[in-house]
């Protein structure tokens, strides 16, 4: 999970190897990333109400590649300057749960 989500259920793919930019990690693990991203996204629209789980790299804020998936409604919803939400712990733990409940 996001720490400084844009909505609630924003999770962040990060590979295990780490990596400082997405399109220097090896093809087999890039394959292996995007494939984990897709269940996770699957498992995060089961559990968060949105119309789309939207996809998002960004690369600058952290030295380590990562991906970001958002449940969205509207485009703008994957505006990462608007101001991030602050979701309580027990919050946090019970969309991580539900996420965990719905992956397959």
């Amino acid at each position: 999970m996001d720490i400084s989500p844009l909505a609630p259920g924003h999770t962040l793919v990060v590979p295990k190897n780490e990596v400082d930019y997405i399109f220097d990690i090896s093809d087999p693990l890039f394959i292996e990333l995007q494939l984990f991203a897709k269940r996770v996204a699957a498992a995060l629209k089961k559990s968060v109400p949105c119309k789309r789980i939207g996809v998002a790299v960004i690369g600058l804020e952290v030295l380590h590649a990562h991906i970001h998936l958002i449940p969205i409604n509207n485009v703008s919803d994957m505006n990462f300057a608007r101001p991030k939400l602050s979701l309580s712990k027990e919050q946090m733990e019970q969309i991580a749960k539900d996420i965990a409940i719905n992956f397959k």
